[in-house]
């Protein structure tokens, strides 16, 4: 819960997301309040031992487009330079970022 609301303090877009999704470890009530509190839905499946649902199905098929996130990052890990962050300036780094983005958009057009 506290590296949520880190990560949501530290974006760099001025306005919250209006949704927020996350996987079954994102599944709390006391996170689903918070993120209410801040006008921000919070959509992840329920564990298996959650006795009351609080999601239906109309939520959970964004849930299934999550995977194209993931898949970026995935290709992202195959740029030896990323995982292993050797540039200490953060322009260079991001540099290579929006390097491997283009060439991984190359490969996909090819």
């Amino acid at each position: 819960m506290t590296l949520v609301a880190a990560t949501l303090e530290e974006r760099f877009v001025v306005e919250p997301p209006e949704r927020l999704i996350g996987d079954k470890a994102y599944d709390s009530d006391g996170l689903d309040q918070v993120l209410l509190e801040d006008g921000i839905e919070l959509i992840a499946p329920n564990r298996a031992n959650r006795r009351q649902s609080t999601q239906d199905g109309r939520q959970l098929r964004r849930y299934r487009r999550r995977w194209k996130v993931e898949r970026l990052f995935a290709w992202l890990h195959n740029f030896r330079r990323l995982v292993t962050r050797y540039e200490r300036r953060l322009e260079n780094f991001l540099g290579f970022v929006h390097l491997a983005c283009i060439l991984i958009l190359i490969k996909q057009r090819l």
